[in-house]
């Protein structure tokens, strides 16, 4: 699709510009074992632990940046910014000396390198980061954050799923609209407005960096999987709803449903780091 004919709304740019990786992007291994029940705690941790450093790195730059006129629009931090949920969710899983034992790892590092560099040198290029995380975070998070309470036995108040928790937003849907709309007063040129398109290909590929890191450490792992051990379709809804089975999706909107769960679910191995590298979806959704 020539995104420059389709729209010159940002939210239907980003849409159309960003659906090949999207269509490019397969089920991962990762995702598949969650969803059969078949979790490591190990990847669970570092995938929490990339979380935490890209989403610092992401909020510092937007504070830093906060009155540019690209960032303004969008900047909603009592709303969406999860670094002191991911905090949260490192003690309860690593303890009150949690900021001791983490670390970035090589792909976590080169996305928080990047995303300095663009809020210092080009801070419009935040809102390709900010479009490719936060929405699907939002998107998916209600859904995911029943999986991974149901396979791990988490508690019933929430501890260890802070991250899914968005509680300055009453209405999930709403918010998108909302913000979907914000992203359209974005008021920049189109060459700008394909440099952002651009940026946000640039942000799903790191990403998928830190799907393949994780699934390297889950193959050399040799900690038993916990879990329940069988299928999860249950705790997400029927099978038409399966991240995994595209074949039962429809057409159209249903199809890409399911291309954008099945993003989240790849780059997150567990718990928190389940969430949305994918907005494609839910930008598009009404």
């Amino acid at each position: 699709m020539d995104i420059q004919s389709s729209s010159a709304d940002l939210s239907e740019m980003l849409a159309a510009g960003t659906k090949e990786s999207h269509t490019k992007t397969e089920i991962s291994q990762l995702g598949r074992d969650f969803y059969r029940g078949i979790v490591k705690k190990d990847i669970l941790k570092k995938g929490i632990e990339a979380l935490y450093f890209i989403y610092s790195a992401m909020e510092d730059e937007l504070e830093r940046n906060k009155d540019h006129p690209y960032i303004a629009p969008i900047y909603f931090p009592t709303e969406l910014y999860r670094r002191e949920a991911l905090a949260k969710d490192l003690q309860y899983f690593y303890g009150a000396d949690w900021e001791s034992l983490i670390s970035p790892s090589a792909a976590t590092k080169l996305w928080v390198k990047r995303i300095h560099e663009v809020g210092k040198k080009d801070p419009g290029m935040l809102v390709a980061h900010c479009y490719v995380r936060y929405i699907g975070d939002l998107s998916g998070g209600h859904l995911l954050n029943n999986v991974a309470k149901k396979v791990l036995r988490l508690p019933s108040t929430g501890e260890g799923l802070k991250f899914y928790q968005f509680e300055g937003i009453t209405s999930h849907k709403g918010f998108k609209q909302l913000y979907r709309s914000k992203l359209n007063e974005v008021d920049a040129e189109m060459e700008t407005k394909m440099s952002i398109v651009e940026e946000a290909n640039r942000a799903y590929g790191y990403s998928l960096k830190v799907i393949a890191e994780l699934e390297e450490i889950g193959k050399s792992s040799k900690e038993e999987p916990v879990g329940l051990g069988h299928s999860h379709a249950g705790a997400i809804g029927d099978e038409a709803k399966c991240p995994f089975s595209a074949g039962t999706a429809g057409a159209g909107e249903n199809a890409n449903y399911v291309s954008h769960i099945s993003n989240q679910l790849a780059l997150a191995a567990l718990v928190a780091v389940f969430a949305g590298f994918t907005a494609w979806y839910a930008l598009r959704a009404p």
